[in-house]
């Protein structure tokens, strides 16, 4: 499949707590429609009849990608994407790109159109919002192992170094949210 040319993804990456999930629900309720890959891990646990938690969660992907291929969760992702421009969107937010290999899947398959943008966060800041999240808290330990397993076993730390833009999330939402209207509206996502 060709890539249309007026076709525009936009891929948020980050570590826990980073403020990845705020800035993706942000621009999908302006409407444009996303695909988040977590979700198509969940949906494989529960195909396979696995308890949802963190330890099963990271315990899965790593198995699931051992056995099938770091490509497991992209490939269809890239189906995904691939449904959403057939049906005449062409504006499309990713959530959850994880790692080196999807980074170099999605350039290939989507050239030209996929913009990366890594959401930052000092580490005392990701603590106090993992250990305050409502659903799912992590303790301080936990958010260090997490970050430890994702950039070891899935080569989280790629696509993060080399993003196109990088938004430092060190404040309120009402900045994080200006932060990626500014890259939105810089990298053509949005007209200006």
């Amino acid at each position: 499949m060709t890539t249309k040319p007026n076709v525009k993804i936009i891929a948020f990456v980050g570590l826990a707590g980073s403020g990845k999930s705020s800035a993706v629900k942000y621009v999908s309720e302006k409407g444009y429609p996303k695909i988040y890959f977590g979700g198509i891990i969940y949906k494989a646990m529960e195909e396979a009849g696995v308890d949802i938690s963190w330890e099963s969660q990271e315990k899965f992907r790593e198995e699931i990608r051992e056995k099938e291929g770091k490509d497991f969760v992209v490939k269809r992702a890239v189906q995904q994407i691939k449904d959403l421009i057939e049906s005449g969107q062409n504006r499309i937010v990713l959530d959850g790109l994880y790692s080196w290999s999807e980074y170099r899947i999605l350039k290939r398959e989507f050239p030209g159109t996929v913009t990366v943008i890594a959401i930052v966060t000092p580490k005392h800041l990701r603590y106090q919002r993992m250990e305050r999240r409502p659903k799912r808290p992590m303790t301080r330990q936990e958010v260090d192992e997490r970050d430890w397993a994702e950039i070891e076993n899935l080569e989280k730390g790629g696509p993060i170094a080399i993003s196109d833009y990088f938004v430092q999330n060190d404040g309120d939402l009402g900045k994080l949210h200006k932060q990626v209207d500014e890259v939105l509206t810089s990298c053509k996502f949005i007209p200006s």
